[in-house]
C-alpha cells in the first residue's frame, strides 16, 4: 500500500504542500505538471519550481507570478512564511493595483470547472474551497453565500489548491496521513487589526486536528494549507512504520532558525491483503502494568475499552515492583481512537503510564450470514480472503441450539452442518 505522509513540524501552506508533492515526481512528470497548471485559462498567472536551501536543506520553491509579480509581493507582510489566501478584507486595501474585484463562492467553482484537470482533482479542489468558505462565514459570522475572495487572493489561491490536487492525483496514494500541524504563535495583522495564531478561520478549519504553537512568532499555517490538510488526510499523527521511496521539500519564503519547509514522505506499507479491510491497515496497541485492581474493576474495564472502540484487549500475568503479582493489559484499537482510548484506559484503571506500539495486521473478509435448521435460525461467521476460506457458528446461538435439543455443542454443529442451508 501507498503512503503519503506529510511533516509539519513548520505549518502548511499551499505552496509548500505543491512544491513538496512536485519532488516526489519523477522527472517527465515534473515538467508535465508545470506545463499543465501554465496552461489553465487563469490570466496573467505563471508557475515555476526554483530551488531553495534552508538551514543547508535543498528543496523547492514553487514561485507563482501573478501579471508579472511574484504573489508574495501582495500577501507575504501579513504572514510570518506564506501568505493567506481567504481574507479579503486583508487584502483589499493593503495595496492599491486596481483590483477591487471579488469571487463569489459560485465564481471559484465555475473557474476550478472550467480548467483541464481530471474530474477528482476537480471535485477535490472545490471541496477544499467550501472548507475555506465555510471557515470565513463562522469567522465573520456571515452567510457562505456573502463570503467574497480578493480577486489577486482567487487566483495565487486557486493555482495552490488546484496544483496539490492535480498532484495527488498523479501520486495517487492509497492512504495520505500527516503529522500534527504546528501553527505557530503570537499575532497576525490584518486590515481590521491584530489577530491571535492561528487566525480565526485557520482555527475552525483545524477543529478536531491536533495542532500546536511553540517558540516561533508568526503565521506558519495558512487557511489553505489547512484545508487541503483537512480535506485530504485521513489521520494525523506519528510517522507510520513504512519503507520511503521519495522524500520532497517544499520551502516556505522566510527564514527561521529551523528548516522552513513542509516535507512529504512516499512509501510503502505492508497492505492487508485485497481481501482485508481497508480500516485495519494500522492499529495501536496500548500496554499497561496494573497491580492493585480487583478482577470486578479489570472486567468493568475491559467493557469500557471494548464500549470506546478496542479491537481487543486482554491481560497477561506479570511481577512488577517489590515482587509483587500484577497485570500487563493490552488494548489495541485504530489509530483514529488512540487519544479516547488513553483517555479511558486512565479514567478506569489504577495505572499511571501507557506505552505504545503501532502495527500493521493483516485481517481477513469477515461477514455474518443467517443459517436456517429446523430448530431454528442461527447465525454463522463466514472468513475469507489470502486463499482461504472458513466458517463457524456463532456460540450464543450455537449455545441456545444445544441447549433447546439437550445435546453438546459439537453435536449442535454437527446438526447444524446435516440440516441446515443459508437463509
Amino acid at each position: 500500500m501507498n503512503i503519503l505522509f506529510f511533516e509539519c513540524n513548520m505549518g502548511a501552506a499551499g505552496d509548500m504542500l505543491t512544491a513538496a508533492l512536485y519532488e516526489l515526481l519523477d522527472e517527465d512528470k515534473k515538467a508535465e505538471f508545470i506545463k499543465r497548471v501554465n496552461s489553465f485559462n487563469i490570466p496573467g498567472c505563471r508557475i515555476s519550481a526554483e530551488k531553495s536551501v534552508k538551514c543547508g536543506i535543498t528543496g523547492t520553491h514553487m514561485k507563482v507570478m501573478i501579471d508579472g509579480h511574484e504573489e508574495e509581493h501582495y500577501h507575504d507582510h501579513l504572514h510570518g512564511h506564506d501568505h493567506d489566501h481567504t481574507h479579503e478584507h486583508e487584502h483589499e486595501h493593503e495595496h492599491d493595483h486596481g483590483h477591487h474585484h471579488h469571487s463569489s463562492m459560485q465564481d471559484i467553482c465555475a473557474l476550478i470547472d472550467s480548467l483541464d484537470i481530471p474530474k477528482k482533482a476537480a471535485e477535490d479542489a472545490k471541496s477544499v474551497y467550501k472548507l475555506i468558505a465555510e471557515a470565513e462565514s463562522t469567522a465573520h459570522d456571515r452567510p457562505v453565500s456573502d463570503i467574497h475572495f480578493h480577486e489577486v487572493g482567487t487566483k495565487d489561491a486557486v493555482i495552490d489548491v488546484v496544483s496539490v490536487c492535480l498532484l495527488i492525483d498523479m501520486l495517487r496514494p492509497d492512504k495520505i496521513l500527516s503529522s500534527p500541524v504546528h501553527v505557530g504563535s503570537g499575532t497576525v495583522r490584518c486590515m481590521h487589526g491584530i489577530l491571535p495564531v492561528p487566525a480565526p478561520a485557520t482555527a475552525h478549519i483545524l477543529k478536531d486536528v491536533p495542532i500546536y504553537g511553540g517558540k516561533i512568532n508568526g503565521e506558519l499555517t495558512t487557511p489553505t494549507g489547512a484545508a487541503l490538510l483537512k480535506h485530504f488526510v485521513s489521520s494525523f499523527g506519528d510517522m507510520p512504520v513504512m519503507s520511503v521511496k521519495k522524500t520532497g521539500y517544499g520551502m516556505g519564503t522566510k527564514d527561521f532558525e529551523n528548516a522552513n519547509c513542509v516535507r512529504a514522505f512516499m512509501g510503502y506499507a505492508e497492505d492487508t491483503g485485497s481481501d482485508a479491510s481497508s480500516a485495519d491497515e494500522l492499529v495501536a496497541v496500548l500496554s499497561f502494568n496494573v497491580d492493585d485492581m480487583t478482577g470486578e474493576a479489570v472486567g468493568f474495564a475491559y467493557d469500557r475499552f471494548f464500549e470506546a472502540g478496542a479491537y481487543e484487549a486482554f491481560s497477561i500475568p506479570v511481577n512488577m515492583k517489590k515482587s509483587r503479582p500484577g497485570l500487563m493489559i493490552e488494548v489495541i484499537c485504530d489509530l483514529r481512537d488512540v487519544k479516547k482510548m488513553v483517555e479511558v484506559i486512565f479514567k478506569h484503571t489504577t495505572t499511571i503510564g501507557i506505552r505504545r506500539f503501532d502495527y500493521s495486521r493483516y485481517t481477513l473478509e469477515r461477514s455474518i450470514t443467517d443459517y436456517d435448521t429446523p430448530k431454528g435460525v442461527i447465525r454463522r461467521k463466514e472468513v475469507s480472503g489470502y486463499g482461504i476460506s472458513r466458517f463457524k457458528y456463532e456460540y450464543e446461538d450455537l449455545s441456545a441450539l444445544a441447549t433447546k435439543m439437550g445435546i453438546s455443542l459439537k453435536e449442535a454443529a454437527e446438526y447444524a452442518d446435516r440440516s441446515g442451508s443459508v437463509k
